[in-house]
């Protein structure tokens, strides 16, 4: 693929929409797009929409001079707005040379407030674009209303009930037809890999060094940890092993490292963030379990971390493993909060990496989002894994003692809501939960 074709005013282009933009998409673009890629890119993208028909599909045959002088900017920064638009999903770009090269740029919408927000490199990047109480404004802005729809029953009609079968022959359905659309995010544009590379003597090297898994590690470290291009070679010619490979485990410990030193011992910013508004339980259940809920949901894993060491300092090891559950593994704030707490409880207080990834698989597996999911999943099995242990060893069936189980293997805790009583015990509880 070529990078570095000079383009020319004269060149052509036709941009064509692959999506249904609206006006909510048009603010995203700007609320939370712009803070990362710029103005320049933001109005780029505006400019290539209303170069469009009428009918919002496809534009004529236009030049690049037609945008250097609509946007009255040079072709360079127009160039440098494209390849920023290319980079976060909202644009695709297709060349065909000849004597006048033509281009053909291919429009996407924004992914959602929401994807946006748990996205692990594009929230990082606005958090740290914009700062806490810019970033924290755009999350009131975005939050809607949670109901509490315990006391109401689902009563909506579905279609059979509405509509009667209608004899007929099925319809080819037409992938041609308009529909909304955004594409991937885009990493290979945040480290220059020209640079990087030449930048480290051949000698050093594998050809197989750079494949594409590890520019896509590459990029991905850059994004997480806020790295430029280079602090990036540095990093990457130091883990560079015998074999003239990248030891794929010491490169991602420089960049922790590098990241900690320059923030304070700080690691990036997910570990900090609590559970996302539209994962939380609806407000207004009083039971022992919605508290139980709540207080997993309202907790960032580092600070539950940091309670369970009685308000020390966590371990290098114990973060490193967070870290990895939010930024690799992609599980939400309180379902995290939820597997440390099972794992502390039935193990001695102790975490287990290779116990955690079994269950974090199986997690990933079944689409656990939600802290309810993550607390009735890990009771489920509990209880599967002691009928098969009794069935093995029948004598087990006599042991009565007590089982050291986290709170909420309670199935009696979601029907019902606690006395005064209950409540301080409750209380006592959560202080031992967190």
């Amino acid at each position: 693929m070529e990078k570095n074709l000079t383009i020319l005013p004269a060149d052509t282009y036709t941009v064509v929409n692959k999506t249904v933009i609206s006006s909510n998409d048009r603010k995203l673009i700007t609320m939370l797009y712009q803070p990362i890629i710029g103005y320049t890119a933001t109005c780029l993208y505006f400019t290539f929409i209303d170069d469009l028909d009428k009918l919002e599909i496809l534009s004529d045959d236009l030049t690049h001079h037609h945008l250097m002088a609509t946007m009255q900017l040079k072709l360079e920064e127009i160039i440098k707005a494209r390849e920023k638009l290319e980079a976060v999903g909202l644009l695709k770009t297709y060349l065909k040379k000849d004597n006048i090269n033509h281009y053909v740029y291919l429009i996407y919408s924004p992914i959602s407030a929401n994807e946006f927000f748990n996205h692990p490199i594009l929230n990082i990047v606005l958090y740290n674009n914009l700062g806490k109480l810019e970033y924290d404004k755009l999350i009131n802005y975005y939050k809607i209303p949670r109901l509490n729809l315990k006391d109401y029953e689902d009563i909506t009609s579905s279609f059979n009930e509405v509509f009667s079968p209608v004899a007929g022959k099925s319809l080819t359905v037409d992938d041609d037809i308009v529909k909304k659309s955004s594409n991937s995010l885009l990493l290979n544009k945040s480290i220059d890999f020209n640079l990087l590379i030449s930048s480290i003597p051949k000698e050093m090297i594998n050809e197989k060094c750079f494949s594409e898994e590890i520019k896509e590690l590459i990029n991905s470290l850059a994004y997480t940890y806020n790295i430029d291009d280079s602090t990036m070679t540095s990093l990457v010619r130091d883990s560079i092993n015998e074999k003239g490979l990248i030891d794929k485990v010491i490169l991602r410990k420089s960049c922790r490292n590098y990241y900690q030193f320059e923030e304070g011992g700080r690691l990036p910013t997910l570990i900090y963030n609590r559970q996302p508004d539209y994962l939380k339980k609806p407000e207004g259940d009083n039971s022992k379990w919605a508290k139980m809920v709540y207080t997993f949901e309202n907790i960032s894993p580092y600070d539950y971390l940091k309670a369970k060491y009685k308000g020390a300092e966590p371990t290098s090891r114990d973060l490193k493993l967070v870290e990895n559950l939010l930024i690799d593994q992609k599980l939400s704030p309180g379902v995290v909060n939820v597997l440390l707490a099972y794992v502390l409880k039935i193990n001695n207080q102790k975490l287990n990496k290779n116990y955690i990834e079994t269950i974090v698989g199986q997690w990933k597996r079944l689409n656990i989002e939600t802290v309810e999911d993550a607390m009735r999943i890990t009771e489920k099995e509990h209880k599967k894994m002691k009928k098969i242990i009794q069935k093995e060893n029948p004598k087990i069936k006599d042991n009565k003692q007590k089982e050291n189980l986290p709170a909420w293997f309670n199935k009696e805790l979601d029907k019902q809501n606690p006395t005064e009583e209950e409540q301080e015990e409750l209380n006592k509880l959560l202080n031992e939960l967190i």
